[in-house]
């Protein structure tokens, strides 16, 4: 067995072994486009989950050729461009802008499409072009179309893909429009976070049609987002997990916790333990996000070993914000400053979850039409909150 057959066989027991890879028609796919073709000779390396570990590290093809071989068939994202291409994307130094993504966050985005042979696909962000290449093979190099924002990148990847043998079409233009010369769509594949659903996405995609993306609302959270496209052409969608990704370039924000006029602040006492809250998963914060407009919550751990549990309006630096610190008796310390108390309205929508039955994301939907995104408990819009 070759050394990228190896690799390749490797790195898809493990995805399977983990849950990531549960179509083996995909595994075929993986052999066909091997993954070495598709990232640059230096770059950083970051597991895809830091826990599970490899390392994070640079990663040098002439320097260690060794070290670069195995963090490009391990489950590990590699950082490919820093600062929109102003810094050196093997420092660790910097905002990453453009990557190889872990194939534990692809595979899993391409099994949620379900394609069908011969399938029009639109791939919004190409980056390396390892996903267009990978969706050229399942559907056929003519029914996918790719689109890249950054010139650079996309001069990049266009190489890749020819040296790989697969002729997508490729766009330089921004993603979020689309690409109305190729449509109608079956589907539309998405590989950077999404905070407001672009209208041009369902407007292209035929009814029946489906767009997988990382939804990250700002501030909390980010999901493995299906929507399906109604005759009406609206969007029902439906959560599949967790996803992180690098935001939209002109969704791009950076909110803050800044505790500003704390003398003016308010500080009060609760029972309620903010870690039950931190814990509770996808659906309690789904819960928060329906219910807590522009939250933006951070955990900070503390030198003694405690949590801190910062709560601020994410478009506002200078807005309303809340801390919780966890005390030794179980009252814990509310400071809260601003028109909003942040910290009530989390416990408010904490309490309404826990009331629901402490729903799951399974239960929760996203519908999407020209008026607005809703996030709803069930499919009744009744039950659901417009989102900003």
């Amino acid at each position: 067995m070759s050394r990228v057959d190896d690799g390749v066989e490797r790195l898809a027991d493990v995805l399977e072994a983990g849950g990531e890879l549960t179509d083996r028609s995909w595994r075929r796919t993986m052999r066909a486009v091997p993954r070495h073709l598709f990232v640059p000779d230096r770059g950083y390396a970051l597991p895809c989950r830091v826990a599970d570990g490899p390392p994070a590290r640079p990663i040098d093809r002439v320097g260690d050729p060794d070290g670069w071989w195995d963090a490009v068939y391990s489950n590990m994202a590699v950082i490919t461009q820093r600062d929109d291409g102003a810094s050196d994307p093997a420092s660790a130094q910097g905002d990453p802008s453009s990557s190889n993504s872990a194939p534990g966050v692809v595979l899993p985005f391409l099994e949620l499409l379900a394609l069908r042979e011969g399938e029009r696909v639109l791939d919004v962000g190409t980056g390396t072009g390892w996903t267009a290449a990978l969706l050229a093979e399942r559907v056929g190099a003519g029914n996918v179309v790719s689109v890249e924002i950054d010139p650079e990148v996309a001069a990049r990847a266009a190489a890749n893909l020819q040296a790989a043998g697969y002729s997508p079409t490729l766009v330089v233009g921004d993603g979020s429009e689309g690409w109305p010369q190729g449509a109608p769509y079956d589907a539309i594949h998405v590989t950077a976070g999404v905070r407001d659903i672009p209208p041009a996405w369902l407007k292209q995609l035929r009814p029946g049609g489906r767009v997988v993306m990382p939804w990250m609302p700002e501030g909390i959270g980010g999901y493995r987002l299906r929507l399906t496209v109604t005759p009406e052409g609206h969007g029902v969608g439906t959560f599949h997990g967790r996803a992180g990704y690098m935001m939209l370039r002109s969704q791009r924000s950076s909110p803050i916790w800044a505790a500003h006029h704390r003398d003016d602040a308010r500080v009060t006492t609760t029972h309620q333990d903010p870690a039950r809250i931190a814990d509770a998963g996808e659906g309690a914060e789904l819960a928060l996000v329906m219910h807590v407009p522009d939250l933006f919550l951070l955990y900070s751990p503390n030198a003694d070993g405690t949590t801190s549990y910062l709560a601020a309006e994410a478009s506002d630096p200078r807005g309303s914000w809340a801390s919780c610190e966890p005390g030794p008796t179980g009252e814990h310390t509310v400071t809260q400053y601003g028109e909003r108390r942040l910290w009530d309205e989390v416990e408010r929508a904490f309490a309404w979850w826990s009331g629901q039955g402490s729903p799951g994301p399974d239960r929760f939907r996203l519908l999407v039409t020209d008026q607005e995104t809703r996030l709803c408990l069930g499919d009744d819009p009744a039950m659901g909150v417009p989102l900003r």
